[in-house]
């Protein structure tokens, strides 16, 4: 959700803990394709103010961090977030590397086995702070998005998993919804079949629908003893 004043990015976070989310994510860059790119420094200006008042406000809800600089993650952690959200595979490594330092948790992107093993993981008992994100959306068709959601139980096996496809171009193609304003119903769907497929953590917009249909299928997988959903960010 974009807030481009501190005034409105803490309030923005205020009401989605309220509304039920989990995990805390903030970033100050655009992750969208074809975004421009901007300076570690502009980025930790635009974030830092943030952070400093949430990180102070929000007790023992954790905030993530959305950043593919290794500067800016390192300061984010200085300042009170627990968790780097690693956006761009060519940053992995170093923010690995990092997370393993500090010791805090960390979201790597992954699609498969090779490339969970190409950055030096062997299992999820190996590195139990990380998850990992199949990036949907990310230079990817239709039908490979498709089957990246189809495939989330496989990714399970390798590492936790976040998945977020909140409002996305995939939800509009099923749907027919052109407008990401449009996709509401879509998204929470969606949402529901991930938590209730492989993903311990779904990056929701919309945090107060989410939440209140992850707590219908809880409730009702806990009746049908089936496995519980994961949570939202």
């Amino acid at each position: 959700m974009r807030c481009l004043r501190t005034e409105a990015a803490v309030s923005r976070a205020r009401t989605l803990v309220k509304d039920g989310a989990d995990i805390i994510d903030l970033g100050a860059e655009s992750t969208r394709p074809g975004a421009t790119p901007v300076a570690w420094r502009v980025e930790w200006a635009r974030l830092k103010p943030v952070l400093h008042i949430l990180s102070r406000e929000l007790g023992q809800t954790p905030i993530s961090v959305d950043t593919y600089h290794p500067e800016t993650a390192r300061l984010a952690l200085e300042e009170g977030a627990s968790i780097v959200n690693c956006v761009y595979p060519a940053s992995a490594k170093k923010l690995l590397w990092l997370a393993q330092d500090a010791e805090c948790g960390l979201v790597l992107p992954c699609r498969g086995e090779a490339e969970f093993k190409a950055l030096g993981l062997s299992s999820p008992a190996d590195e139990t702070r990380v998850l990992i994100d199949p990036m949907i959306g990310f230079g990817t068709t239709r039908e490979e998005d498709m089957s990246l959601l189809g495939g989330l139980r496989r990714l399970a096996r390798l590492a936790p998993v976040l998945v977020g496809v909140s409002r996305k171009r995939v939800i509009g193609t099923m749907t027919g919804a052109d407008s990401p304003a449009d996709r509401l119903g879509g998204s929470v769907g969606a949402a529901v079949w991930c938590a209730m497929n492989g993903a311990s953590v779904v990056r929701a917009h919309d945090v107060k629908e989410t939440r209140q249909a992850l707590d219908v299928a809880r409730l009702l997988a806990a009746t049908a003893g089936e496995p519980q959903p994961g949570g939202i960010a």
